[in-house]
């Protein structure tokens, strides 16, 4: 979908329309959930502070977000895709994946099917949808993201080298902002660059991400759609009002009040897993990482409190204030049918 919450807003609010609109809270904490295609001229775009997005856009209105609406416009859209597959892959409510190989009412190409798909998402929910057509999930998604708004790339094999070749590696799904920069300093800047460099080094620098990078570069992808996807983690963030300046006071906000959210989101979820991951996000909206994976499920509320505070005990503000913090549980143990146990990474 195209800038889906702010085009519903827009939709459902005639007042809005061809305005720059955000979705999000204004105050001075606040941050942008989302942005129309009007406010993202202006260089406006989602996780942006509110107070750096109204520099850039001092005209930009903002609307709260009203996530039950998306919630239920999604599953009408999703009432869309099961005329004509069942195997849909959800990405978030506004994205999905769907294998048309076999399809409901056997037409013949795929860009059919996402022309028909479009037309419906108009008629029915007027909103603008883009597509994406291809023989995989890499290129299908890199194709529904290059016409947008309003567009349908198609991605055919003979031509996917040389789309492939003048992708910007900031393009690349799985690529963010700071693993593109490492490729910048180590020559690579499109995707013909990535494909000639040796493996070797990717994996050097890159790990196991390193396969996928080099397989997206040569337009390989052997993910399947799946239909039904395994939960991998459970988590939740607070953004504070004021900033955090002691490692006390993170200690107070992660046990006091986002560890029991997170365990109650857990119990709901059903899941259990044996990764504490503790994010910190600071003043200046860089953050970092503590994580800890343990031998067994974490599902002891005490346990996790001394994990949080082993966590923390090397951890320092120094000067660099808080403004965010949250915690993530992955790594569950699931089994298959066979009863063999699998581990998720």
């Amino acid at each position: 979908m195209d800038a889906f919450y702010a085009s519903v807003e827009q939709r459902d609010n005639p007042l809005l329309k061809g305005k720059p609109v955000a979705v999000g809270h204004a105050g001075k904490r606040g941050v942008v959930a989302a942005a129309s295609y009007e406010a993202r001229r202006f260089g406006v775009h989602s996780a942006m502070s509110s107070k750096k997005a109204k520099e850039l856009c001092p005209e930009l209105i903002f609307v709260p977000g009203r996530m039950d609406v998306y919630k239920s416009i999604s599953a009408e859209i999703h009432e869309i895709f099961h005329e004509y597959t069942d195997m849909i892959e959800p990405i978030s409510y506004d994205e999905a994946f769907l294998d048309v190989t076999e399809n409901k009412k056997g037409i013949e190409l795929a860009v059919d099917i996402a022309k028909e798909i479009k037309t419906k998402i108009k008629e029915r929910l007027n909103l603008v949808a883009s597509a994406g057509v291809s023989y995989n999930k890499f290129l299908a998604k890199i194709a529904s993201d290059y016409r947008k708004p309003n567009g349908l790339c198609t991605i055919h094999p003979d031509k996917a080298l040389e789309f492939i070749d003048g992708l910007k590696i900031e393009s690349f799904w799985g690529i963010g902002k700071v693993t593109a920069q490492r490729m910048h300093q180590l020559g690579i800047h499109t995707g013909k660059d990535l494909r000639d460099y040796p493996l070797g080094k990717l994996l050097a620098m890159f790990g196991r991400s390193a396969v996928l990078y080099h397989d997206f570069a040569r337009g390989i992808d052997n993910r399947k759609v799946e239909s039904t996807r395994i939960r991998k983690s459970v988590g939740c963030e607070y953004t504070f009002l004021e900033d955090l300046t002691e490692k006390e006071q993170l200690e107070e906000k992660l046990i006091q009040e986002i560890l029991p959210d997170l365990l109650n989101r857990m119990e709901k979820a059903c899941f259990e897993g044996r990764t504490l991951t503790i994010k910190i996000k600071f003043s200046d909206f860089s953050q970092k990482t503590l994580s800890k994976t343990m031998p067994y499920l974490l599902n002891d509320e005490n346990e996790i409190k001394q994990l949080i505070y082993q966590l923390l005990t090397p951890f320092s503000i120094s000067e660099n204030r808080v403004r965010l913090l949250g915690l993530t549980i992955s790594s569950p143990i699931r089994v298959s049918e066979n009863g063999q146990l699998y581990l998720e990474f």
